[in-house]
């Protein structure tokens, strides 16, 4: 199997499952309500935002493997829309998981020589780099939707913010 199938596999695994952690994104949310993605627990970020996060680079390398330039900036990437029903919230989830596997399927079409050379910029290192920071984005903002998570399910009365 060439390198960037691995890579491929690796990130289809952070959000659909089979990876080492035993975690992964989609299972992750599966049973998270609109209601709690858009609940403010203190000054942190909500699930939501986390999620848009997340996806908000998956669309930024998108461009990029397609040989447009890269466009993204960090001060848009918590940049959510509203989300007021389940439907908005299923909606958003299900263009993270389409968007993940465009990302993955392109990835499996980079030339392994191509691993090494810059990513749109040379100050943004090579394309192993930023493969593997993505993943490594993705499991670390996992984490944080995770304690959210549980701190929402857990608290007596959902609807209150804390």
């Amino acid at each position: 199997m060439k390198t960037v199938n691995h890579i491929a596999k690796h990130y289809r695994e952070v959000h659909f499952g089979g990876n080492w952690t035993t975690t992964n994104l989609k299972e992750l949310l599966s049973d998270v309500t609109w209601e709690e993605a858009t609940a403010k627990v203190a000054n942190f970020n909500t699930i939501a935002a986390l999620l848009y996060h997340i996806q908000y680079f998956t669309e930024a390398i998108i461009p990029v493997l397609q040989g447009q330039p890269l466009t993204a900036h960090d001060k848009f990437s918590y940049d959510v829309s509203a989300i007021e029903s389940e439907s908005d919230w299923n909606s958003m989830k299900q263009g993270v998981w389409e968007r993940a596997e465009v990302l993955a399927d392109l990835i499996e079409t980079v030339p392994e020589r191509t691993l090494w050379e810059s990513f749109s910029e040379p100050k943004y290192g090579n394309h192993y780099r930023n493969f593997h920071g993505i993943i490594e984005h993705t499991h670390y903002h996992m984490g944080q939707i995770a304690l959210l998570k549980k701190h929402l399910k857990e608290r007596p009365e959902k609807t209150s913010s804390l």
